[in-house]
């Protein structure tokens, strides 16, 4: 390939990156500041000992759980979200809207019933592993105690997450960033009032935290629910959205069978990282703390890919959704090979720093050694992460969800995992090697996904049958 023909195909001009900027960059700074507001929760509640961050960090790993399977089911019914409006059909936004309303109801009531009778086994399933010195009695109480106050806010964060992602998927970015900054300051502000007793507040400790986090989601729900309600001239789709919550039955057919295969995708994949966790945790309450705190701190950083991702969704879906399929599988090549990029300046910058977070933390200097190795390897695999998030949003935008079933939870499940409980179990390796060889095996999906991308099984349009424009693929 010449080099004029390599630059046309991979990189793209001023105004195209301006576009995906403009998208991507109120993501990256909602979810950026939302995770750098959760590190410092992380540190706050680190600063009171390792026994109460370990309890929030398993408790943490638990409702990630639950925070996947809400993206996953709703993200089935906005890849036809992001369709509707690119053909300018808000009937059908309001049909997908209403779809996400009856979903995440459904699994917030599940979620809240499993933690609810379960909580204390599930905790207890990382407490199992040697104790090296720390209080896993003390780390169960903790836990508890910080599970049963996060569970209020779960419906709160199930709202949030169905309006932000309608108002994203109709390109309006801004607002949900605004609603994030806001609910970061609350949090922020009562983590500090009420973990440590400030002011006329009492120390509340790990429930405080709890209860911070709590209300920060009910002030981003008043947020965005308010919002998307008195501006109907930059959301005509939600006009009448509540004259009834009455989907149409081939509408909730198309959406269940295109989005089931992400919610189980969210489900397993959010499971097997549970798992995965939990194979760590074998190894002592040390690589808890310091998985715990490593992962706090990357997930800072990793913003930037996911918000690429999140802009594959919504820019490709848009030309999908209007036709222009050429045009889409263009802009998908170009961004892609963007997130890469960016994700591997991420990388450096988490390498070079590596060690300097750990020291904030109130803990021993061996969970901040394990923590600051975990950074440094993570660091290393952060261009293939970027990677496979780019390549994965890619496939998803065009509903080929059994796909990305495959390509995520499949090989999670098949691969990962029992790699992880055999590493964990039957060797002596050091934790970290574990999370290497576990990256390692994922050069396959690199593999696989570059491959799929590349024929362009993934581009199709879900919600229109008009005349749609001819787009060459790898085998044409």
């Amino acid at each position: 390939m010449s080099e004029t023909k390599f630059y046309k195909k991979f990189i793209g001009d001023r105004s195209f990156y301006s576009r995906v900027l403009r998208i991507a960059v109120p993501i990256m700074v909602q979810t950026g500041i939302t995770n750098f507001v959760s590190l410092l929760d992380n540190i706050m509640v680190g600063r009171t000992g390792t026994e109460q961050m370990s309890g929030v960090a398993i408790v943490n790993q638990l409702l990630f759980v639950f925070y996947l399977c809400i993206f996953g089911g709703l993200a089935g019914a906005g890849i036809f979200t992001a369709q509707f409006f690119g053909a300018k059909n808000d009937e059908g936004v309001r049909r997908t809207f209403r779809y996400k309303i009856w979903l995440a109801g459904i699994l917030t009531a599940g979620a809240i019933i499993v933690f609810t009778f379960f909580g204390d086994r599930l905790i207890q399933l990382y407490l199992n592993g040697s104790n090296d010195g720390g209080d896993l009695e003390a780390a169960l109480g903790y836990a508890m105690s910080y599970l049963k106050i996060s569970l209020w806010g779960l419906p709160a964060f199930a709202v949030v997450q169905i309006y932000s992602n309608t108002l994203r998927e109709c390109g309006e970015t801004v607002v949900p960033m605004r609603a994030g900054l806001v609910a970061v300051v609350v949090n922020l502000v009562f983590n500090y009032l009420l973990i440590y007793g400030h002011l006329f507040f009492p120390v509340l400790g790990v429930r405080g935290a709890a209860y911070a986090t709590v209300l920060s989601r009910f002030c981003e729900m008043g947020i965005v629910v308010v919002w998307a309600h008195t501006h109907k001239k930059e959301c005509p789709y939600m006009s009448g959205i509540y004259k009834t919550l009455f989907v149409p039955f081939d509408i909730v057919r198309k959406l269940f069978v295109t989005g089931l295969p992400l919610l189980i995708n969210e489900a397993l994949w959010s499971a097997g990282m549970a798992m995965l966790a939990q194979s760590y945790s074998t190894r002592g309450l040390n690589v808890v703390a310091g998985n715990n705190i490593a992962s706090t701190v990357s997930n800072v950083f990793n913003v930037v890919f996911f918000a690429m991702g999140d802009a594959i969704a919504i820019i490709v879906g848009h030309s999908l959704g209007a036709g222009k399929l050429k045009r889409a599988k263009d802009e998908a090549t170009k961004i892609i090979t963007f997130s890469v990029f960016i994700a591997t300046c991420v990388g450096i910058v988490i390498f070079a720093t590596s060690s300097l977070f750990p020291l904030i933390y109130n803990t021993n200097a061996q969970a901040r050694q394990i923590a600051t190795h975990f950074l440094m390897a993570q660091a290393v695999f952060t261009p293939q992460i970027g990677l496979l998030h780019a390549t994965y949003f890619t496939l998803r935008s065009g509903g080929k969800t059994f796909i990305t079933f495959l390509f995520d939870s499949f090989f999670m499940w098949v691969v990962s995992v029992p790699l992880a409980f055999v590493l964990s179990r039957y060797t002596d390796l050091y934790v970290i090697w574990i999370f290497a060889f576990l990256q390692m095996a994922e050069w396959l999906k690199c593999i696989i996904g570059v491959v799929l991308v590349k024929k362009g099984i993934w581009i199709n349009n879900i919600v229109s049958t008009d005349r749609e424009e001819p787009v060459q693929t790898a085998q044409q």
